[in-house]
């Protein structure tokens, strides 16, 4: 999985890497500050998951790789801003100093709004995708970071720092906040593919439980990782007295409860008349993820 993962990395890195170019001298920090965060290494788990899941239904994904860069793109402004000063202030994010420590908060903030307009442009200059396509494109992916998806997840974090939250609330800002982006990689590849309703349907159960799954893996990463394997500081929701699935689960309930979202997860791929190896494999290495 970790060989045809970085497969996928290089390809998608080499497409961000050519996309962002200033058309004046004068946006040049703008760009500078765009690519710094884009460009930086990173899993590309999202555009990942679009890919494969478009290669398992029989489709040529990097025919919408710009699809993909325009998933990470959103991820990227999220990124940026959820590591403001206003919002988690981290120092550090991919083992780097992170974008306003760089550029400055306010060069940070524009960073990431261009990044998710330019996300759009992306989807709407994609030659490989009619009209009525790219408008269900833009729906799903605005839909799933707007204020009912990831924006609205984030809000509930910050509102409930210093608060406790109970394990039903705490679900549902994780499934908003790091789950609608991985959801809606599926949920846009098996639209491409004209997948039916129930294969659209089943898919998308799968990824409600790898985006849990993946949070409650971040949470138990948090408190047993460093700043070297990690690529950011630990401990952050512990200072920040934010409820977790450690800190409500503990140690061994969260892992307990992974390991069955990885089983639901495998449960609902189970359902799937096609090759779902590398789904998972995915669910898996999500599992088992040591950064």
């Amino acid at each position: 999985m970790i060989k045809y993962l970085n497969h996928k990395q290089q390809l998608i890195n080499k497409r961000l890497s050519s996309l962002l170019v200033p058309t004046t001298s004068k946006h040049k920090t703008l760009y500078d500050s765009m690519n710094y965060s884009l460009l930086l290494e990173g899993k590309r788990i999202r555009p990942a998951l679009f890919l494969i899941i478009l290669e398992m239904l029989g489709v040529e994904a990097e025919l919408y790789m710009d699809v993909a860069c325009a998933i990470e793109c959103i991820h990227t402004y999220s990124l940026i801003h959820d590591d403001l000063p206003c919002m988690d202030n981290d120092d550090y994010r991919r083992g780097k100093p992170t974008n306003h420590k760089i550029f400055g908060e306010a060069i940070a903030v524009l960073a990431g709004d261009g990044l998710l307009t330019y996300a759009f442009q992306l989807l709407v200059e994609n030659q490989q995708v009619n009209a009525s396509k790219k408008a269900q494109l833009v729906y799903l992916l605005s839909k799933a970071a707007g204020p009912s998806g990831m924006v609205g997840g984030q809000a509930q974090d910050i509102e409930a720092e210093e608060k406790n939250q109970s394990l039903k609330d705490l679900q549902i800002m994780d499934t908003c906040k790091t789950g609608k982006l991985l959801t809606v990689a599926v949920d846009m590849a098996s639209y491409l593919a004209g997948s039916d309703i129930l294969l659209q349907q089943t898919l998308h159960e799968f990824s409600i439980h790898l985006g849990i799954l993946f949070q409650i893996t971040d949470d138990l990463l948090d408190i047993n990782s460093t700043l070297v394997s990690m690529g950011k500081d630990a401990n952050r929701d512990t200072l920040l007295n934010k409820s977790t699935y450690v800190t409500e689960l503990g140690v061994e309930g969260a892992q307990k409860m992974a390991n069955q979202e990885a089983e639901l997860a495998l449960n609902s791929l189970s359902k799937i008349n096609a090759d779902t190896s590398f789904l998972k494999q995915l669910v898996h290495y999500i599992l088992n993820r040591k950064e």
